[in-house]
């Protein structure tokens, strides 16, 4: 059930507004308050769906109940009530955040239109908020490791800034939830976040995904096509495996990161961007400007923080918590019940040589539910997951 929350000194309006809601619909639960703070004590002690609170009353007024309570539960949306001479009053309640306001004497149609909306705002608030936490749940980072904990610190300390972030470390070892996270911790996070995997795209065809292209740039741009960099405007770019990139793309990414400018392929036109910029690689990026593979000032551009993932094998410790992470994991994809290893099992595990890191683990772990017995035991290890 709904529950609306009406706070109005006068008791024949209060009476009203009530009789209205709980008439209305019976999965309304209307409670009431006879002043602001009554009204402030209850929103502490409860969560409301939605508020009804009068502008003017003694001892607080509906302002001050407003800025107190956004304070306190700043999701809940309040609807003020306002007599003839508090309209000025009730549209500055608005910028305070306030969902809307309704004149005395409430007129019904409009007022039960109201409720409905800040209602399914409400909603969609609490909708989104669950949905985000299962996105964010995809990128854990699972691990109680020393190494782990430093990452964590680090992005903790990072994440709130707009700095470049180069991610290394080997294939499997989970650069992209590092990013992931960065991008979540930061004030961007409701932006976008674009990935882009530079070892997947074909060389000639990079500039044109990371910065667009218009109409006859070349034989396939039959119209303007927007890239990238554009779509994660006001957010995060990530480009994973970097190493792989062409040197004519990292010139063009140089310019986006020092000018805040990209050009679509064909077009001298400068469009300005606003982009978190993080990377990635398994590469010795040192190594590739030795060999002049990769620029020097693209690198210094990139690599304003640096935060190397471990290896699997640096960190053990984390094996049994990774692979009751997975177990769970894929028993909820495939509909199935978590299956138990055993502790001669979760040993055999952790002595392995994980050449394949984190995502060699998790294949192993889903071939071993699939194919193990009601508990996965070491005979099932030396069977199914031998090295």
């Amino acid at each position: 059930m709904s529950k609306i929350l009406v706070i109005e000194d006068e008791a024949a309006i209060r009476r009203v507004l009530v009789k209205i809601l709980s008439e209305e619909n019976d999965a309304y639960e209307v409670f009431e308050a006879e002043d602001g703070l009554k009204g402030i004590e209850v929103i502490k002690k409860d969560d409301f769906d939605l508020v009804l609170c009068d502008i003017k009353m003694p001892k607080m007024d509906g302002v001050e109940v407003l800025e107190a309570a956004k304070k306190l539960k700043p999701e809940t949306p309040f609807i003020m009530i306002s007599g003839h001479g508090d309209l000025d009053t009730a549209v500055n309640t608005m910028r305070l955040g306030a969902f809307d306001y309704i004149s005395k004497p409430p007129d019904l149609n409009r007022l039960l239109t109201t409720v409905r909306n800040a209602l399914d705002k409400k909603e969609l608030v609490v909708e989104n908020k669950i949905l985000k936490k299962k996105v964010s749940k995809n990128y854990e980072m699972i691990g109680e490791s020393q190494e782990i904990g430093a990452i964590k610190d680090m992005i903790e300390k990072v994440a709130p800034t707009d700095a470049r972030v180069l991610i290394t470390g080997s294939n499997g070892t989970g650069k992209e939830l590092v990013a992931h996270w960065v991008h979540e911790k930061s004030p961007r996070s409701t932006a976008p976040f674009i990935e882009v995997n530079c070892a997947a795209i074909p060389s000639e065809l990079i500039e044109s995904e990371l910065f667009g292209h218009v109409k006859g740039a070349f034989t396939s741009a039959v119209k303007d096509r927007a890239g990238k960099f554009e779509a994660a405007n006001k957010g995060t770019i990530f480009l994973d495996e970097i190493g792989d990139m062409s040197l004519s793309a990292q010139a063009k990414v140089l310019r986006a990161l020092q000018e805040n400018k990209i050009s679509r392929v064909g077009s001298d036109k400068d469009i300005k961007v606003d982009v978190r910029v993080l990377a990635a690689t398994n590469k010795d990026l040192k190594k590739e400007i030795e060999d002049g593979k990769f620029r020097e000032d693209l690198y210094h551009r990139l690599a304003v923080i640096l935060i190397k993932v471990p290896a699997l094998n640096d960190r053990r410790d984390d094996i049994p918590l990774l692979i009751n992470h997975f177990s769970k994991k894929i028993a909820d994809e495939q509909g199935a019940v978590t299956k138990d290893f055993s502790k001669k099992a979760i040993e055999l595990l952790k002595s392995y040589d994980w050449t394949g890191n984190v995502r060699e683990l998790r294949n192993v772990v889903e071939r071993l539910i699939i194919l193990g017995g009601k508990e996965v035991n070491e005979d099932d290890v030396k069977l199914f997951a031998a090295k």
